[in-house]
């Protein structure tokens, strides 16, 4: 029986070649899509799941609560893992985690290389293979470290090599090589070359003792017994302890969250996860169905719509004595061996399309073909798309009724042709929202790159403070001002584009008791405004005329409204941990120090430090080139032990927003399927009319209809379907990207030239689409149509 269904479907197939091709292409591009996004989701999901204590594996959540408002992060006080695993007894291990990048010497190698500071429970307590070394000693002592097997491989030759060897940090300390681990798989969040110990961490970082400060990530492994409702409720309040005179309305919380969860959930709103790059994987995921369920519409449209093609087959097998059931068999076996074509197809087209799509994520995805789930899946895929797509068709072929079939009485009903209506406009409201959501983030990507920061980030660039230019930042500043193209120099703790040095204890006059705002603080250098291009508003700037100045601050507009100072200049403050209060001395326009998803925030500026941070230099337009061999050439007379390293604020600030960049370009390349799909669906739907309609046309053509005549009157119902699909559509799309561009504090306001700039789009492809076919059905000879019947 399935043979016979075989033999029938291929015949049917090749009878109908046009018809077959476009079914087959749709659901090749629909099951391509849905493959490639499913690829992706699977490798989003598996990311921090290979680690063997998963289940009990737990990062800390600290949140703030200050204002009426609730900050949370993972952002928590260096000593609190240490301080939670003596004080609960739930907690087996526990470390901190701080990032590090640092340059690595031997007498043969140098090298800058990207790690972290951790103590020895963090290799116990995660997956990371011991390749040599004991793993209960792995950072027990000062100046160990563990190094990843790449990195023991670049500095040492051989990985058993590596193990007892010394190598030097930053050119100061030495350290030797205690353990080395297996490199970080691509399914971890965490990427690191080296764990230095953390004792390190505390001795090189002034705050590490403090609990006023934040700044590094806490883990925890629970015992495996732990309730974990009564422990996330006994570590709440955990932090009052070591948190005084907060004033009332103010406190710092407590939580946990597992570890494997923290990749796609770290978003969160009053304190409560909101999601994350789940929500990318959610999006990815509908968009993918979106374009199956185009297919598969296109699908069921051409299969109804040619079914009175196919009614004396069915007419005949019935009085054969075929039942229902035979029949829906048959056509459901169609649909199926069409779909399973259309994966062989998406199969070649997905391996063609991988490189690209790699290159875009910035992931390394291959398909599984070796791995039986694989095969199963794609057994999956096809099997739903072949009833998803030809159920509804084979129900309907089925219900033909045998004598109205063979008296020649049988005629497609209202019913049918509703429907056929319908999911074409199903498709266009589909095929809308992906356009809408195309020229929507890509309005928004184009605002976050044109828009004005406050400071000027064009040509300027920042050179890390490392090695002797920590003790010499006069002298190098002085050199490479003599150098042609380089405007103005300075440094800063932070980076242009991005401060992340925050205080909550700032004290002044007039503060009330329970209030405690968090303010921004970013050390400077003279020159700081000129050199980042911030306006000035009132007052003066740090100068060399000022001796004093380090014991002045300038604050931006945001500190000052926060403070609620009428007349600013000439008051003082006084920083966190500090005795000796500050004067205000000028007030800069407020200018954006992070992420366009954030307000800008109260922002102090100090004037002090020379020992750390970067070098901002501005440069003249298109000096850039002939600039930086210039600075090189300085760095290695003053600084000759460290690489020369440089970053482009431009380039930085653009990575902020990598994210959004390859939704941009994923969505835009889904939507063009879409359409295209779609525009396959009119095409057939096109080609079924006119040829339904060929003697009707010839007669009207012979009465004296013009071509512009008749192609408006084979396109306007299809044309006004699409205009009902975009009006559908229009409040639709408008609510789901109102709610995506809420996520930004800055963004661009959806306008109506959007939506009309969709509906364009949709309504002129579909009306090239079908004009194709039915021009040329307007201008064909009406004498080889007249005699058909």
């Amino acid at each position: 029986m399935l043979l016979s269904y075989i033999k029938i479907t291929w015949r049917n197939l090749w009878r109908t070649k046009i018809f077959s091709a476009i079914n087959i292409i749709g659901l090749s591009i629909g099951c391509a899509c849905s493959l490639l996004i499913l690829l992706c989701v699977q490798d989003e999901l598996q990311i921090n799941t290979f680690h063997t204590n998963r289940e009990h594996l737990y990062a800390v959540v600290q949140s703030e609560y200050a204002e009426g408002k609730v900050w949370t992060g993972y952002s928590t006080p260096a000593p609190l893992a240490e301080e939670l695993k003596k004080n609960r007894p739930d907690v087996s291990m526990a470390s901190g985690f701080s990032y590090d990048r640092s340059l690595f010497s031997t007498t043969h190698t140098s090298m800058r290389e990207e790690g972290a500071f951790a103590n020895n429970d963090f290799l116990r307590m995660f997956s990371f293979p011991i390749l040599e070394g004991n793993p209960a000693q792995t950072l027990n002592t000062p100046n160990s470290i563990a190094l990843s097997k790449k990195m023991a491989i670049a500095f040492f030759g051989t990985v058993p090599a590596a193990l007892g060897q010394t190598i030097k940090h930053n050119n100061k300390e030495d350290y030797t090589v205690t353990a080395i681990f297996d490199d970080p798989p691509a399914t971890s969040s965490l990427r690191f070359n080296y764990l230095l110990n953390w004792q390190t961490f505390i001795r090189q970082t002034d705050w590490a003792t403090s609990w006023a400060s934040t700044g590094v990530r806490t883990y925890l492994l629970l015992n495996k017994h732990t309730e974990i409702p009564n422990f996330r409720s006994n570590i709440r309040k955990f932090l009052d302890h070591y948190y005084i005179n907060q004033g009332p309305g103010l406190r710092e919380e407590l939580d946990i969250q597992r570890f494997d969860k923290q990749y796609l959930y770290n978003n969160f709103t009053n304190g409560k996860v909101s999601g994350g790059r789940i929500d990318y994987v959610i999006l990815f995921s509908i968009v993918a169905t979106f374009v199956l369920i185009i297919a598969c519409i296109n699908f069921i449209n051409l299969s109804t719509a040619r079914a009175m093609k196919r009614a004396k087959e069915i007419g005949v097998r019935k009085t054969a004595g075929a039942g229902k059931s035979n029949l829906v068999r048959q056509f459901i076996s169609e649909a199926l061996l069409l779909s399973f074509i259309a994966i062989i197809f998406a199969l070649g087209l997905v391996q063609l399309l991988l490189p690209a799509f790699n290159s875009i994520t910035g992931k390394a995805i291959i398909i599984p073909l070796d791995q039986p789930y694989c095969w199963l899946q794609l057994f999956l895929l096809g099997t739903f798309t072949g009833l998803l797509a030809g159920s509804y068709p084979a129900f309907y072929l089925a219900s033909f009724e045998p004598i109205k079939i063979l008296r020649g009485t049988l005629r497609p009903g209202n019913r049918e042709q509703h429907l056929r209506k319908a999911l074409v406009v199903c498709q266009f409201i589909l095929s809308t929202l992906l356009v809408v959501g195309t020229i929507t983030i890509s309005s928004q990507v184009k605002y976050i790159s044109e828009k004005n920061l406050g400071y000027d980030r064009k040509n300027l660039l920042t050179i890390p403070i490392e090695g002797n230019l920590a003790t010499q930042y006069d002298y190098f500043k002085q050199q490479i001002q003599q150098i042609p193209g380089i405007q103005s120099v300075t440094l800063m703790t932070d980076s242009p584009v991005e401060i992340n040095g925050s205080q909550d204890d700032v004290k002044w006059k007039g503060k009330p008791n329970n209030f405690r705002p968090t303010f921004e603080v970013v050390n400077v250098q003279h020159d700081f405004t000129t050199t980042m291009n911030i306006q000035l508003l009132t007052g003066r700037d740090f100068s060399h005329t000022y001796p004093a100045d380090s014991a002045n601050v300038l604050l931006n507009e945001a500190a000052v409204k926060k403070m609620e100072l009428k007349d600013p200049i000439g008051q003082q403050i006084t920083l966190e941990n500090e005795s000796h209060p500050k004067t205000i001395i000028g007030i800069v326009k407020d200018f954006n120090t992070g992420s366009l998803h954030q307000n800008i925030n109260p922002l102090i500026i100090t004037l002090g430090n020379k020992g750390w941070g970067n070098i901002v230099i501005r440069t003249s337009p298109d000096h850039t080139p002939q600039v930086l061999t210039a600075l090189e050439n300085v760095c290695k007379k003053i600084n000759p032990a460290y690489p020369f390293l440089y970053r482009l604020a431009d380039q930085e600030y653009q990575q902020l927003y990598t994210s959004e960049k390859i939704i941009q370009t994923l969505t835009k390349q889904f939507a063009c399927m879409a359409i295209l799909i779609s525009c396959l669906g009119l095409l057939g739907l096109a080609q079924f009319t006119t040829e339904q309609r060929r003697r009707e046309i010839s007669i009207r053509k012979v009465l004296g209809a013009s071509i512009i005549q008749i192609v408006r009157l084979l396109s306007l119902e299809l044309l006004l379907l699409t205009m009902i699909a975009f009006i559908i559509a229009t409040p639709l799309a408008w609510w789901i990207i109102r709610n995506w561009l809420n996520d930004y504090a800055y963004h661009i306001n959806p306008s109506w030239q959007i939506f009309a700039l969709a509906g364009t789009i949709s309504i002129v492809i579909a009306f090239i689409t079908v004009g194709s076919l039915t021009v040329k059905a307007a201008t064909d000879n009406p004498a080889r149509h007249l005699n058909e019947t």
